[in-house]
């Protein structure tokens, strides 16, 4: 248990907009942690669903939950906002709807402790589909997170396998400018490059970390704006490197409007569910198949979710 008057060793900061569904579990899973004193720093990005109630009556409950309300400026200045008010050597992140895997925050901290060369240190994350089936595990143990993001052209970096499994340094967020605002995506993406120009980005082996995949999802709905940030991101390391500093290319960005929820909407949302429906296929038939035709739904003219749904 933290004691409230104690600087705690790690503040986990996450930030949430509309995200009851799901809140519980997340918060559960967080302030369910042992072996390391923690807060809990969450960031109600101007939600309009209860989860701002949610928040208040659990902070209520556990007083190393500390709540932020503020209004809707999307998931970059919820999570600056929510570093902002960090007190621990480390921040830890976590997302609404995923869990953090008991021992995750006493290994990760134990790890930055006994690595002071490490700047970051990255889970192995697990997956699930929409309706909690495992859908595969991704890791990047060891050197092969740092490698991967020495890697700098889109098509090749390989970042930690989830933002939400990530620690760090707070003293080093705050050194390096922490989230920038440019980066209304691929936030994460910029902050690690920027990481790993002051220390080893170490990833580990054990699988931390539940990540629940959602069609309504960043990744989901704004795949092109992530792709066009992080080659921004990777721009501006390059720019870094070189000793020319990455001011210019900052205020050149363009602002990313929202994208429509029109037709293309559906035709991501069909996407969405025909993947998981394909990461199914080989271990559970039946859900397999029942993605496919949520995919069909979702938009009538995928055809490969029709040969799917026919065929398995």
């Amino acid at each position: 248990m933290t004691n409230p008057q104690a600087m705690p060793e790690v503040s986990v900061v996450m930030g949430v907009y509309n995200g009851a569904a799901r809140l519980q579990a997340t918060l559960d899973s967080v302030l369910s942690q042992e072996g390391v004193d923690f807060e809990f720093v969450v960031v109600d990005d101007g939600s309009t669903d209860a989860t701002g109630a949610m928040l208040e009556r659990q902070a209520g409950r556990d007083s190393r939950l500390r709540v932020v309300h503020q209004a809707n400026a999307g998931l970059t200045r919820a999570l600056a906002a929510g570093c902002a008010q960090a007190a621990g050597r480390y921040i830890a992140r976590q997302d609404c709807g995923d869990v953090s895997l008991p021992g995750r925050l006493a290994r990760q901290c134990a790890l930055l402790d006994a690595r002071p060369d490490a700047a970051m240190v990255a889970g192995a994350v697990r997956y699930v589909a929409p309706a909690g089936e495992p859908l595969y595990t991704l890791r990047r143990p060891g050197d092969r997170l740092h490698e991967g993001l020495a890697a700098l052209s889109v098509q090749r970096i390989e970042g930690p396998p989830h933002h939400g499994a990530t620690m760090f340094r707070r003293e080093l967020y705050e050194r390096v400018g922490g989230y920038r605002a440019p980066f209304a995506v691929a936030q994460d993406l910029d902050l690690w490059l920027r990481f790993a120009e002051h220390g080893r980005c170490v990833g580990e082996e054990d699988v931390a970390y539940e990540a629940h995949l959602s069609p309504d999802s960043i990744s989901a709905r704004r795949r092109q704006d992530q792709l066009q940030l992080a080659d921004l991101a990777i721009r501006c390391a390059l720019a870094r490197r070189a000793g020319l500093g990455d001011a210019a290319l900052l205020a050149a960005a363009p602002a990313l409007a929202p994208r429509s929820s029109g037709p293309v909407r559906g035709l991501e949302r069909a996407r969405f569910y025909y993947f998981v429906g394909s990461c199914l296929r080989q271990t559970d038939a039946a859900s397999a198949r029942r993605y496919f035709r949520r995919a069909l739904r979702a938009y009538p003219l995928h055809l490969l979710a029709w040969a799917r749904a026919i065929t398995g």
